[in-house]
């Protein structure tokens, strides 16, 4: 396997005592393989993104092990993990604005992305942005590669953040809610280059999402989380169509009639 990760605990230590937010998580993913982590507000799927990257907040600290083709990520220093976080490990992030950089152009923040981490010259790391941009299907993406943020729709910022993920070609992708805040015609297009990415690149996907419907298009393997456990895992298929706890049923029953009818999951 490409990530293993075994009896992950993530806890704060405030004054009053330690505060646990993940309670003995173990998944695993394979190259190739995307493996949907669902769940609602709270139920500690983006804290296992954060654990996973390295990228805890202050105060929080990660027992048990999370090993990348062999590795145990939690015995790096923070040097060594900024040398992973990229090259071997991309994230996109919810609100792809928290994460781009509003007074440089996009096709800049590629390829710095790109010369952080290689040595390339600017010319290279300026047409290396521009392939990506293409490869995200940006329209216009050499006009876009010139244009900031706030010039770009949300889906096209979104793209920019994919670019940016997959500008080391890491092995491990992790979206973090990747569509949430995208209208649903958008929402599929992110969806398709994610999943072509996976297929074409081999790339591992860790897709986190409350949106079953989002985990059921893309997932081959779901875990579902409640209150920082995993309560239920397994084929999207057995998940989805044959859940076995309480908990997974009323997330599918949550959703709308003609959705559960969609998902295979309504009678």
């Amino acid at each position: 396997m490409m990530l293993e990760i075994e009896r992950l605990k993530v806890a704060f230590r405030p004054r009053e005592g330690e505060r646990a937010v993940l309670h003995g998580i173990d998944l695993s993913l394979a190259r190739g393989e995307t493996l949907g982590v669902v769940g609602e507000s709270g139920s500690g799927k983006s804290m296992l993104a954060l654990a996973t990257i390295g990228l805890l907040p202050r105060g929080a600290s990660a027992s048990g092990a999370i090993r990348l083709f062999g590795d145990d990520l939690l015995s790096l220093s923070e040097r060594q993990m900024s040398a992973i976080r990229g090259e071997k490990i991309g994230m996109i992030f919810q609100e792809p604005m928290t994460a781009l950089n509003p007074a440089m152009t996009v096709g800049s923040q590629i390829a710095e992305a790109l010369r952080l981490h290689r040595e390339i010259s600017r010319g290279g790391a300026r047409s290396e942005a521009l392939r990506l941009m293409e490869m995200v299907r940006i329209a216009r993406a050499p006009d876009r590669t010139k244009a900031y943020p706030h010039e770009l729709s949300g889906g096209e910022r979104q793209r920019v953040g994919i670019a940016i993920a997959l500008a080391l070609k890491p092995a491990l992708l992790i979206a973090d809610e990747p569509t949430t805040a995208l209208d649903v015609t958008v929402q599929a297009e992110v969806l398709d280059i994610l999943d072509q990415l996976v297929r074409e690149l081999g790339i591992g996907l860790m897709l986190i999402s409350h949106d079953f419907g989002v985990v059921a298009r893309m997932a081959d393997r779901v875990t579902v989380m409640q209150a920082g456990r995993m309560v239920e895992t397994g084929t999207a298929e057995d998940i989805i169509c044959r859940p076995e706890r309480p908990y997974t049923k009323r997330l599918l029953s949550s959703l709308p009639r003609r959705v559960r009818a969609g998902l295979g999951s309504d009678p």
